[in-house]
C-alpha cells in the first residue's frame, strides 16, 4: 500500500508560495548585512589600512543603535520603523561623541566602543519594558 504525502505551500489567504530564488533573499540580506556591519567593527577596533574600513565602520555607526532603536518600536508600521531607528542611530551617535568630547575622551576606537556598549545596554533593556498589549489593557494601563 502507498501512502502519498503532500505537502502544501499554500499562505493562509489561499495563495500559493512562490517557489524559486527569491523566497530566501530577506535572510540571505539580512546575513549579509550582519557581516558586513561586524567586519566594519573589526577593521575599525584593528585599526587596518583596508579601504573597506571607513564605509564599513559608518554601516556599523548607523546599524548598530537602529537595531537597538528598532526593538523598542515595534508598534510602527515597517518605514516609520525603519525612518525612526535611523534618527535615533544618528542621535545617539551624536550624543556619545559629544559627551566623549565634553570629557576630552574622544578617540576613534573609543567613540566604536561606546557606541556598541551604549547600543547593547538599549537592547538588552527591550525586555524588561512594561507589557503592552492585552495584559497591560486588562489591568488598566
Amino acid at each position: 500500500m502507498h501512502h502519498s504525502t503532500r505537502i502544501t505551500t499554500d499562505s493562509p489567504d489561499g495563495e500559493r508560495a512562490r517557489p524559486g530564488p527569491g523566497r530566501n533573499l530577506p535572510p540571505l540580506l539580512a546575513g549579509a548585512a550582519t557581516a558586513a556591519v561586524g567586519t566594519g567593527l573589526l577593521l575599525a577596533l584593528t585599526d587596518s589600512s583596508s579601504p573597506l574600513r571607513g564605509p564599513l565602520t559608518l554601516l556599523f555607526l548607523l546599524a548598530a543603535p537602529a537595531a537597538a532603536v528598532a526593538a523598542w518600536l515595534r508598534g510602527l508600521d515597517p518605514f516609520g520603523r525603519v525612518l525612526a531607528s535611523l534618527a535615533g542611530a544618528v542621535v545617539l551617535d551624536m550624543l556619545v561623541a559629544q559627551t566623549m568630547l565634553a570629557l576630552h575622551r574622544w578617540s576613534v576606537p573609543g567613540g566604536i566602543v561606546a557606541v556598541t556598549v551604549v547600543s547593547s545596554l538599549v537592547l538588552l533593556l527591550v525586555p524588561l519594558r512594561r507589557p503592552r498589549g492585552r495584559a497591560a489593557r486588562r489591568q488598566g494601563v
